[in-house]
């Protein structure tokens, strides 16, 4: 079989060929595996690689660019009619050519080529990638809406997150499905069994986007907050985004420039690195599909202090760190005393974070994937 993937994710040209960043680029290897051929529609960007960026790579792989949509009066929106006009020959062209197509979503260009496929009866499977349970925007809605229209058959349709009963009561065949880029060798050369914590002085680290809600800002006050206390708490923050010129203030307004580090964006084996050498992994979300850097961190044997959002009281039931119930920087902080003041319990949940993590390895979605794409369409790959 043929693939056809569109996404909005920006890809750049690279020294030895196209690159993109975040795991895209991993996961996107792990799918070509799957298939005869692939074909990655994705979004055009001139500007030159950046630290962290990834070979886009695989099995058969083929890249399309086009401009993504003109952001009219600041809304990308807007543009997406004069993006539909210049790129609904070409795209209509590679759906036609492919037997089957994937778009995550949300995705405005991703949403087209899906409606596109389906009423030309193609083979969907579309991954809902953010927070199943969160419908605040039409666009939302809809998306919800169609997948629920739409799942069974040859359509596979999967919300990423995790759960005993399907995401959708309208429509069991939505199902779940995980999201990681470790792979086992990763997860057998990167976790340390016997991890220990110094009470004095915890190493904590997040990893993630710098936007709201992602837990930045709570972060930083509960690194304050400890150090009150008289815990020489240290912070690593790594990612990028909109409000980190803002948490760069906050940080120096709480008089933490030498207890904080930003990294920015980093490389994937720089971040597993910063997991290595850090002590616990604090993420206050507001809103999660399937965090991928939550699984990096427990493959690292890091435990996780987090709230009760999406899949993370899921992933923290075997006791691979703990449920913060609300986004306090006191509560995070207690739960970060609770954790370094007992070693053994510290260690046995460094234990069980190597051990959640290993349900979740890069060989084991691949497997997920080819087991409920084959079922629906049968033999995906004949080389």
């Amino acid at each position: 079989m043929k693939l056809l993937v569109v996404s909005y994710k920006r890809c750049r040209l690279g020294k030895d060929g196209y690159v993109s960043d975040g795991g895209f680029p991993i996961q996107m290897r792990a799918l070509s595996e799957l298939f005869d051929a692939t074909t990655l529609f994705l979004e055009r960007d001139d500007s030159d690689a950046r630290h962290g960026d990834i070979p886009l790579t695989g099995h058969a792989m083929r890249i399309v660019r086009s401009k993504a949509p003109p952001a009219i009066l600041g809304y990308r929106k807007l543009g997406l009619p004069i993006w539909i006009a210049k790129n609904i020959i070409r795209l209509l062209r590679e759906i036609l050519a492919h037997d089957a197509v994937h778009t995550p979503v949300p995705c405005d260009t991703g949403s087209i080529a899906m409606l596109l496929a389906w009423l030309l009866r193609k083979p969907l499977y579309v991954r809902h990638c953010g927070n199943w349970f969160e419908t605040r925007t039409r666009a939302e809605r809809f998306w919800h809406a169609f997948m629920e229209s739409v799942a069974g058959g040859r359509n596979v349709m999967l919300a990423t997150g995790g759960g005993a009963d399907s995401p959708s009561r309208r429509n069991p065949e939505v199902r779940w499905i995980f999201s990681t880029t470790i792979t086992a060798g990763e997860l057998r050369g990167s976790s340390e069994p016997e991890r220990s914590v110094p009470v004095d002085e915890p190493r904590l680290i997040l990893v993630g986007r710098q936007e709201h809600g992602k837990g930045t800002d709570v972060l930083l006050h509960t690194v304050a907050v400890l150090r009150e206390r008289g815990v020489s708490a240290r912070a690593e923050v790594v990612g990028e985004g909109g409000r980190l010129q803002e948490y760069r203030a906050i940080s120096a307004a709480l008089g933490l420039d030498a207890a904080v580090t930003f990294h920015g964006r980093l490389s994937h084996d720089n971040v597993l690195h910063l997991l290595r050498q850090a002590h616990l992994f604090l993420f206050p979300t507001m809103s999660e599909g399937f965090p991928k850097a939550v699984l990096e961190a427990l493959a690292t044997g890091l435990p996780v202090i987090t709230t009760p959002v999406s899949v993370l009281p899921l992933l923290l039931s075997t006791g691979a760190g703990c449920i913060v119930p609300e986004r306090e920087p006191h509560l995070f902080a207690d739960a970060v005393m609770r954790c370094i003041g007992d070693t053994e319990a510290y260690r046995e949940m460094s234990r069980r974070a190597v051990e959640t993590a290993a349900q979740f390895t890069l060989e084991a979605y691949s497997a997920t994937l080819h087991q409920l794409l084959s079922q629906q369409w049968g033999e995906l790959r004949h080389a």
